[in-house]
């Protein structure tokens, strides 16, 4: 007898146990419903670079070049520059570039290109604007009288990102980028290029 006593004594510690452990939980996550973590804050001024590649195709209205032949590419600069409107709005300078090969030399097509990025979700935003378009000869590989003009236009740019990890101010991000542009060449010809991009965006707001 004594042993059934001890038994159902245990088992009603058990479940009391059991069901304050219950009540413990359900509170805990009510509370973690009604508190939610809070959404970091974005303001003040931002500035973002990226690494990463695609593919590039380039057209001379000459016939020089054609976009049946497209080649790889390689981002470099790509910067952004702006100012935080509000916590899901900024109005930004974007800095994309990308090297590509001409006629065996190393040139860079890209822009200066004002915009705006709206974050739709409190990761993913998105980025488009129009501007500037930069067709000029690779830092490193630039030749009197061979590789050395400058040429300039008009670009649209429209990327998305999603933002994958965040730590105060810093925010590491996935993001795709795709720009049309077209420069003027002398003897009124001009040249047309379609850019992809795929990298990581490492920005600080």
């Amino acid at each position: 007898m004594t042993s059934i006593k001890t038994k159902t004594i245990k088992k009603q510690i058990l479940l009391r146990m059991a069901c304050v452990a219950f009540v413990l939980l359900s509170s805990t996550a009510h509370a973690q419903n009604t508190n939610p973590e809070p959404i970091p804050q974005r303001d003040g001024f931002i500035f973002e670079f990226v690494v990463g590649g695609g593919i590039i195709s380039i057209e001379d209205s000459e016939g020089i070049q054609t976009f049946d032949k497209s080649q790889g590419t390689f981002v470099f600069p790509d910067l952004k520059f702006g100012y935080m409107l509000n916590e899901k709005l900024a109005i930004t300078v974007a800095m994309p570039g990308n090297i590509y090969e001409f006629q065996d030399n190393d040139r860079n097509f890209g822009g200066f290109i004002p915009s705006v990025q709206y974050w739709v979700k409190d990761r993913w935003w998105i980025h488009g604007g129009i501007g500037l378009a930069i067709d000029s000869p690779a830092l490193y590989d630039i030749k009197d009288n061979v590789n050395d003009d400058w040429n300039f236009g008009c670009a649209v740019m429209a990327s998305t990102g999603y933002e994958i990890y965040k730590k105060k101010n810093f925010a590491l991000n996935v993001q795709s980028k795709l720009v049309l542009g077209r420069t003027s060449l002398d003897g009124d010809a001009h040249r047309d290029a379609v850019i992809f991009n795929v990298g990581l965006g490492f920005s600080w707001l």
